[in-house]
C-alpha cells in the first residue's frame, strides 16, 4: 500500500495497491496485481489485473494480463499498453496491443490504435482509432510488408550507368 511519494524499484508477488494521496515514480514496478488510484510515474508489469481507478497521465509502460480502466478514470498513455484483455468502462487515451480482446463497456471510451484478435463496443461506448484485427504481436518487421526482388533477366539491358529511375508505384 502506498500512500505517500515514492520512488523505490518494487518486485513483489503480491499485490500493490496505489492510494489516491499516493505518488508513484519508481521505475519498475512488477506485482501479481495492483489498483492504481495515484499518480503512477514508472513502468507497471502485472502477472495478473490491473485496475486503474484515476484520471491522469501515464508516461511509463504497462503490461499486465488484464486491464480495467473504472469507469471514474480518464488516463492518457503515452507509451504502448501490452495486455492479454483489457476492458474500458471509462475514459482512455492510448495506443494498445492485446492478445485477445478489447472490451469498450456502455459510456466508456476509447481514442487510439488498437491491435487485437477482437473488440467489443457495447452501446453507448465510443472507439476512435485505427483497428488492426486478428494480428496481436506486431514486431518492427512486420509492419510493413515483405518485397520480394525482381528476378534478373537476360532480355533487360544493362542500365547502371543510366539515370535512376523511379519505381513503379504498389
Amino acid at each position: 500500500r502506498i500512500d505517500s511519494s515514492f520512488s523505490r524499484t518494487i518486485r513483489t508477488r503480491g499485490d500493490v495497491h496505489l492510494t489516491a494521496k499516493g505518488d508513484l515514480s519508481s521505475t519498475s514496478v512488477i506485482c501479481r496485481s495492483a489498483l492504481i488510484e495515484g499518480k503512477l510515474r514508472g513502468n507497471l508489469h502485472c502477472d495478473d489485473t490491473a485496475t486503474i481507478n484515476f484520471s491522469g497521465r501515464i508516461p511509463g509502460r504497462l503490461t499486465a494480463r488484464h486491464i480495467v480502466v473504472e469507469r471514474k478514470a480518464n488516463i492518457h498513455c503515452f507509451r504502448r499498453v501490452r495486455v492479454s484483455s483489457i476492458e474500458i468502462k471509462g475514459a482512455m487515451s492510448g495506443e494498445i496491443i492485446a492478445q485477445t480482446i478489447v472490451t469498450i463497456h456502455k459510456k466508456g471510451l476509447l481514442e487510439g490504435n488498437v491491435t487485437a484478435k477482437a473488440i467489443t463496443v457495447e452501446k453507448g461506448g465510443i472507439f476512435s482509432g485505427q483497428l488492426v484485427i486478428g494480428q496481436a504481436d506486431l514486431t518492427q518487421g512486420e509492419l510493413l510488408p515483405e518485397r520480394k526482388p525482381a528476378a534478373a533477366s537476360t532480355a533487360e539491358p544493362d542500365i547502371s550507368g543510366a539515370a535512376p529511375q523511379p519505381l513503379p508505384a504498389t
